[in-house]
């Protein structure tokens, strides 16, 4: 029997999302979205893409849910997105009122669904998804260090035009601008990148990396990156259907590890058909500590805002 993917959110994201997953053949697909024919052109188009790329998975848009009952995963990315000078806990209210209402339909009608979250703020979309959901804690997924780490391995391979594919790299922390590049775990062939890049410019690098999104949003001033990290939220969507148990970095509820207690912090997992089956805890020294708790509160600051409108 064929999986089912719904994907929430027929916008930039949420489309590339379903192009990618029909690429794949994860599964049959379902868009849903607000706006009255939007899922239901664009999956259709998608639709008819099947013959020429040569995959062979149905696709079908809705403006509601119950064409989504019993999906596999489901891959939210409804939202605004961000505007030039906007942050992504500028988004925390409006966002978290429509992943309420999105959660509380999933839940309705696919109570057995992995859910994995896009939508920003994201550490604090997944918290408002999971108290809604009231699913378990491994059902519940942000992506984020999937599309930070890329961003960090793309600058890497830049600076010493090298393959990205030997190129690993570590990103934990919130989703935004505390996010923590941990430099000293990442390399290139098992190559420590100290021993490879001038400190200054390292730096530099894990600057970029944490404004990553900030910088396409100015670039493209009436939205948001959407290419890698639909990319990103695919690579989850296959580990999980394939039962792969590829260790990715990915928001979780963490519950004591690394010293945070009730918070969504990306973390290396590994992700299989349970969804998240293990949270690795990286033995971290002083700076890398006080980074990751750094990050976890601004996490804080975002749920205290919203934990009394679920």
């Amino acid at each position: 029997m064929r999986k089912k993917i719904t994907v929430v959110g027929g916008g930039n994201v949420g489309a590339s999302c379903a192009v990618n997953l029909a690429l794949k053949e994860l599964g049959d697909i379902v868009l849903v979205d607000v706006v009255e024919g939007i899922p239901q052109g664009k999956g259709l188009d998608m639709l008819q893409m099947g013959p020429i790329e040569g995959y062979d998975v149905h696709i079908a848009g809705t403006n509601d849910y119950e064409p989504t009952a019993n999906s596999d995963v489901v891959v939210i990315t409804a939202g605004l997105a961000r505007k030039p000078g906007m942050s992504r806990d500028d988004l925390l209210l409006a966002n978290h009122a429509v992943v309420k209402g999105v959660t509380e339909q999933v839940a309705k009608y696919s109570p057995n669904a992995i859910l994995v979250l896009v939508t920003n703020p994201l550490d604090a979309m997944c918290w408002t998804a999971l108290k809604i959901s009231k699913f378990s804690k491994n059902r519940v997924i942000g992506m984020a260090g999937v599309l930070d780490s890329a961003r960090f391995r793309t600058f890497i391979a830049q600076e010493l035009n090298v393959s990205v594919e030997n190129v690993v790299a570590v990103v934990l922390g919130g989703h935004g601008d505390t996010m923590v590049p941990v430099v000293r775990l990442s390399n290139v062939s098992g190559i420590p990148l100290n021993e490879l890049i001038a400190k200054d410019k390292l730096d530099a690098i894990v600057n970029r990396t944490a404004n990553g999104g900030a910088e396409i949003v100015k670039h493209l001033k009436t939205g948001s990156a959407y290419y890698a990290p639909s990319a990103a939220a695919v690579e989850m969507v296959e580990s999980i259907l394939k039962d792969k148990k590829k260790v990715l970095p990915c928001a979780a509820y963490l519950e004591g590890e690394y010293g945070v207690n009730g918070l969504f912090v990306g973390v290396p997992v590994k992700l299989g058909s349970n969804g998240i089956e293990k949270i690795y805890e990286i033995q971290l020294n002083g700076d890398e500590k006080a980074a990751l708790a750094k990050s976890a509160a601004s996490v804080r600051e975002l749920v205290d805002v919203i934990k009394d409108k679920v």
